[in-house]
């Protein structure tokens, strides 16, 4: 077993870092704690097995909007074993409230973003679709034209059969065939 003591800097309080840490312990056999610092840092006290503690330390050093991560530096020791599971350690109720709400405001501002985002792809696909209809109707109309344009044209090719039919017919009739 090992154990490591780290500090993450960077926007690390107020936008649920402390939440990320403690959902990436859950996922592993690591114990410890996680607590906001009074420099505006976290500091993250880890137990388990080296193997999960680096995939730990992989998980909860990231740039994941809104949390960003600058700097995080790790101090190895030997488990001391004095931890039972992980957990986070929170501060006065008032701070944390206020963290909370920072922290709920970051959620909706994200979703009102990928809303907008949502909405104007949507706008992309009707004005699309408007496009595609509208190119239909013409095509609509394109075939309608040629059709009339067809019909008046092979009209007036079998008109001009049936004349040249009678005046071949009559040539025939003076030269005496019967047909």
């Amino acid at each position: 077993m090992k154990r490591f003591v780290a500090t993450a800097r960077g926007r690390v309080q107020r936008v649920g870092y402390r939440e990320h840490v403690y959902d990436e312990a859950f996922e592993r056999n690591i114990s410890g704690y996680v607590r906001n610092l009074e420099n505006g840092e976290v500091e993250i006290v880890a137990e388990g097995s080296e193997e999960d503690l680096r995939e730990f330390i992989n998980a909860i050093n990231i740039i994941q909007r809104p949390i960003v991560v600058k700097s995080f530096t790790i101090r190895w020791e030997e488990a001391t074993g004095e931890y039972a599971d992980f957990e986070i350690i929170r501060g006065e109720i008032q701070e944390e409230i206020f963290e909370r709400m920072d922290y709920a405001g970051n959620v909706l501002h994200s979703m009102d973003m990928k809303f907008d985002r949502m909405l104007d792809k949507q706008d992309r696909m009707l004005n699309k679709q408007d496009e595609m209809l509208q190119l239909g109707r013409e095509t609509k109309e394109e075939i309608a034209g040629l059709r009339s344009d067809t019909k008046k044209h092979l009209e007036d090719e079998f008109a001009e059969m049936r004349k040249e039919l009678v005046s071949i017919k009559d040539a025939l009739a003076r030269a005496g065939i019967q047909v």
